[in-house]
Order: structure tokens, then sequence, then C-alpha cells
């Protein structure tokens, strides 16, 4: 069955009408892991857009058609750790346990859950959607904001000019913890994308597996709302976000060999637009530096 059968075949989870901004890569990738999913599935879904968005739902109602709650910020593999052992107690290995979780939900505030999730195997898939900051309440920073981006707590002025430090490149980080299955993807190929939720899902049923989402924000980044595919493929196109998967031990590289220079993925976005030639030069000196080790670690 192709990813277009898989949309079209299955039903959409994700009420209509919710807060999502106009062009949120975060609404866009959720809607489409719960198609993928099915009904037979449990979301848990940490404060941050996708709850905010009214996914979790008002008041007694839920934005979506199967079970979803919302935890903490810094709890939500913990969470599902418990979920994912009381469906194993119960003999129900067929329910998918998944957690949907930005990435300052990831990276910083929930880091010690998941990276403890992940280092027992618990069996559960833990999807990130970086979109770059905490955008639910006001762009702050957070560990996976790029390098002179214009955020909140890292404006823009005389002395300091946008984040000063690289951003925390959490795959890696959860492929050293050995996982069962951790792969990227981007909304720019959504054949991509579907076949590593559906992996995602199946290795899930054997211990911890993790996906981390590229989603755009063009609310927080500052861009047109219907550029948010043109910027996820010229992210992929630049190596700005590299497309791999890591399982049974061995990482597959989708390798870009001929890359566009990584000035070209940051025009027309505001968030890097005050970026002089040397920040931009060490940026792109990062994004060839962190392609080579993944190339390094791939397999022939």
């Amino acid at each position: 069955m192709t990813y277009i059968d898989t949309f079209r075949e299955t039903k959409d989870l994700l009420t209509p009408g919710t807060s999502a901004c106009k062009g949120c890569g975060g609404e866009m990738l959720l809607r489409r892991v719960l198609k993928i999913a099915g009904e037979n599935s449990i979301a848990v879904v940490p404060p941050g857009c996708m709850a905010g968005a009214g996914s979790v739902g008002w008041d007694t109602l839920s934005g979506m058609r199967i079970p979803v709650t919302m935890t903490l910020l810094d709890n939500t593999a913990s969470f599902l750790t418990g979920v994912s052992k009381i469906y194993e107690r119960r003999g129900r290995a067929d329910v998918n346990i998944i957690g949907f979780a930005g990435d300052g939900a990831t990276s910083d505030c929930g880091f010690q859950s998941l990276s403890g999730s992940a280092e027992r195997g618990d069996k559960m898939l833990y999807i990130c959607y970086d979109n770059e900051g905490y955008m639910n309440t006001g762009y702050q920073r957070s560990s996976t904001t790029s390098l002179g981006s214009r955020t909140s707590t890292t404006p823009v002025g005389k002395v300091v000019k946008g984040k000063t430090q690289h951003q925390k490149y959490i795959p890696l980080i959860m492929m050293m913890h050995n996982a069962e299955y951790v792969a990227t993807a981007s909304p720019s190929n959504m054949a991509d994308f579907t076949k590593k939720i559906e992996k995602g899902l199946a290795a899930s049923k054997r211990g911890f597996a993790y996906i981390h989402l590229f989603a755009p924000c063009p609310t927080g980044w500052g861009y047109a709302s219907n550029m948010s595919i043109e910027i996820a493929k010229n992210a992929v196109k630049s190596n700005f976000f590299p497309i791999f998967e890591y399982e049974k031990g061995k990482l597959t590289l989708r390798d870009n060999k001929k890359p566009i220079p990584v000035a070209e993925f940051i025009k027309g976005i505001k968030k890097f637009k005050h970026l002089n030639e040397d920040t931009i030069e060490e940026l792109q000196n990062i994004v060839d530096y962190r392609m080579n080790m993944i190339r390094k670690l791939a397999v022939d």
C-alpha cells in the first residue's frame, strides 16, 4: 500500500478546526501520524503547540478521535512508560503507544525521562516535532534552536545578535542509546515519512523507537504560511536537516552529495535575516561537520 492509499483509506483522527497557525508544520505532521497509526492507538502530547492548538481538547471534549492526554512538560516519556507497561501486563501488544512532543519537551525539560525510557528499551514510539523553539509561549529559544536565530530570549541588538550556541543534535544522541529504531523525516518527502512512521510503530512493539521530524514554523520563524514545504525541502537539500534511519545497529543515510548552500536555505526566513557572512559561514561549517560525522557512521 502506498502512502497515498494509506492517506485515503484511513480516518482523519485529528478533528478539523484546530487552532494551529496557518501553515503549521507540526499540525500537518501530527494529522498524518495519526492517520498512519490508526484508531487502535493512544497518544500523549505534552504542553506545546500541538496541545495548545486543541489536539488534546477543551473542557471535556477531545481534539482527537483516540484516547489522548497532556502530560507535564518534563515527563512525557515516563508517562508513556507507565501506559506501555499497563497494556503489556494486560496482553494488549496491539495498541500503539505514541508520544508527540515539541523540541522543548524533548531536548530540554523532558530529556531526563526520554533518556531513561530509551535506555530501558520501553515499548513506545516517541516523536519529536522540532520547530526549534518554545513556540506555544512566544518563541523562546530551546537547545535545538539554530545558531544565530532571533527568538524572544535571544533577541538581536547591538551586543547579542541571536542565539550564540549551536543546536543540540538529538537524533544521534538517541541513536547512541541503542534504541530499537531512530529516524529523521521531513514533510518534504511524505513517502519516506510514512514508511518511517510505519517502521517506528512496528519497532515500538519490540522496544523504544524515536523519530525526529522537521517542523518549520511560519509564525515563529517568520515566513509566508504557504512556504512550509519549500522550506522543508531546502533544509534537506542543504543538509541542514539530514535524512537517515538507524535500525538493527546500522545507520542508513539518504546522502545528498551536492547540497545547496545553507545561505540559500535561510534566505527569506526572518529569524535569520540579520545574519552576517561570518555567522552564515559558521552555520555552514557545523552543517558540513555534522553531515561528515553521519557519513562516517553510515553503512555503505
